[in-house]
């Protein structure tokens, strides 16, 4: 079930709570998680146990609040429908020329598909 998060960028422990949230919804891999914020896959172990945080200013805060960002754009062009979000992931998009959840991990376009949603919800909202 998807649900959009709040205060996700709160604190170290609430933003670090929300990237887990957000891979769990999305049906991704620690591994894939440690790619995005360029982390190692003990270190995702550790944010999971609670027993880590991702620091603020950090590389891996930037990512994690881009990573957030992005699935509440999608979060919003779906309108919370958690299987049209989850097939978009991974379903081949021509305009972005590949498949978002591949892009994302292993591309490192996160920004690009931040971008594209962002444009998509801005499309969405101007023809209402």
């Amino acid at each position: 079930m998807a649900f959009r998060l709040s205060n996700p960028f709160e604190n170290e422990r609430r933003l670090s709570q929300s990237v887990i949230q957000v891979i769990d919804i999305l049906g991704m891999y620690h591994a894939e998680l440690a790619r995005i914020l360029g982390q190692q896959c003990s270190d995702i172990g550790e944010l999971t146990s609670g027993k880590r945080c991702i620091r603020k200013d950090s590389e891996a805060w930037r990512q994690g609040v881009l990573f957030i960002e992005t699935y509440h754009q999608l979060f919003d062009y779906f309108e919370g429908d958690s299987v049209a979000m989850y097939h978009w992931m991974r379903a081949h998009n021509k305009h972005l020329e590949g498949t978002p959840h591949f892009l994302i991990v292993d591309d490192g376009k996160l920004q690009n598909i931040y971008d594209y949603l962002l444009q998509a919800n801005l499309n969405k909202s101007s023809s209402r």
